[in-house]
C-alpha cells in the first residue's frame, strides 16, 4: 500500500473523462463521508464518473450500493481470491452483480506474479465462470492481466465471449495491444504510462485505435509519475491522460473526449 502525504492536485483536463478502474474502499474511502471527497476532489480537476471495483466477497458487498450518482462499480473475485470460489461466493456474486449500480464483471483474469495466488488452473477455471457470469448478465468483463498474457489470451480465446471485454491496467506491448485490438477489446492503461521505464507501453499506446482506449488509477495503487510510490485517488487521473495524449501525439481535448465516450459506451449509459 503506498504511504505518504497525498499529492496536490493536477491541472484540471479541459473535458470530463471517466476512471474506469478504482478501489476507493482500498482507498479508505468507506462511508458515505469518505465517498463523498474523493468524488468531489476528482470532479474538481475534471474526472466525472468513477468506476469502483472489488477484489473480494467483502468489497463485492460494498462496491454494489448507492454510493454516489456518479459512482459505479464491478464486482469479482481477484485471481488471487479465487480459491473461495465456491457455490456459495458464486451465487453471491452473481447475485450482487445484478445490482444496477454494477456495470462490469471484474476484476478476474490471471495472475502469476504472487506466489500466494492459487494454483494456475484454479485462477483459469474461476477466470472462465467470471467470463460466463459477464456473459448471462450482458455486461463487460475486466480483466486482471498478471505476467500471464498467453494464458489470459488462451483462455478468451477457449471461452470466446460476444461481449465487451476491458484489460484493466493493460500491461502488454505493441503487439500484444494491436491483437486485443482486432479482437475489438478494450485497452484500460494506468499510471505506468507516465512511467519514465514503461516506453514499451507508451508504444502500445500509440499502436491502438484511440477508440478502444479507457484511462484509469487502479488507486490506491500504481500513483503516476511525478507521484509514484505515494497513496493514489481518482483525482490524480489527469497525469495519465495527459501522458496518454502525448504519447500519441494528439491533442488533449480530443483524447479527453474520446476516452469519455468510450467509457460511457462500456459501462454506460451514465
Amino acid at each position: 500500500m503506498p504511504r505518504g502525504e497525498a499529492p496536490p492536485a493536477p491541472e484540471p483536463l479541459p473535458v470530463p473523462v471517466a476512471d474506469a478502474h478504482t478501489h476507493l474502499d482500498a482507498c479508505g474511502c468507506t462511508d458515505s463521508a469518505g465517498v463523498r471527497g474523493a468524488m468531489e476532489r476528482a470532479a474538481a480537476v475534471g474526472v466525472g464518473k468513477v468506476v469502483t471495483v472489488a477484489d473480494d466477497l467483502a468489497s463485492a458487498r460494498w462496491v454494489a450500493n448507492d454510493w454516489h450518482p456518479d459512482l459505479y462499480a464491478a464486482v469479482a473475485l481477484h485471481p488471487t481470491r479465487t480459491a473461495d470460489l465456491d457455490d456459495d461466493a458464486k451465487a453471491e456474486l452473481e447475485k450482487l452483480a445484478t445490482h444496477p449500480r454494477v456495470r462490469a464483471v471484474g476484476e478476474t483474469g490471471l495472475d502469476y506474479y504472487w506466489d500466494f495466488a492459487p494454483p494456475h488452473d484454479v485462477q483459469k477455471a474461476a477466470f472462465a465462470w467470471h467470463i460466463a457470469l459477464a456473459e448471462k448478465l450482458g455486461k463487460p468483463v475486466m480483466i486482471h492481466d498478471r505476467e500471464a498474457h498467453d494464458d489470459v489470451l488462451d483462455v478468451l480465446r477457449a471461452e470466446r465471449p460476444q461481449g465487451t471485454v476491458v484489460f484493466h491496467c493493460f500491461s502488454g506491448d505493441a503487439e500484444m495491444a494491436k491483437l486485443c485490438a482486432d479482437a475489438g477489446w478494450f485497452l484500460s492503461f494506468a499510471g505506468p504510462l507516465t512511467f519514465k521505464n514503461a516506453p514499451e507501453l507508451r508504444e502500445a499506446a500509440k499502436s491502438v485505435p484511440l477508440s478502444q482506449i479507457l484511462v484509469e488509477t487502479d488507486a490506491p495503487f500504481l500513483t503516476p509519475h511525478p507521484h509514484r510510490g505515494r497513496p493514489n485517488e481518482p483525482y490524480l487521473l489527469p497525469w495519465t491522460v495527459r501522458a496518454l495524449a502525448e504519447a500519441r501525439n494528439e491533442p488533449l481535448d480530443q483524447v479527453c473526449a474520446a476516452v469519455a465516450a468510450n467509457a460511457e459506451r462500456v459501462y454506460g449509459p451514465w
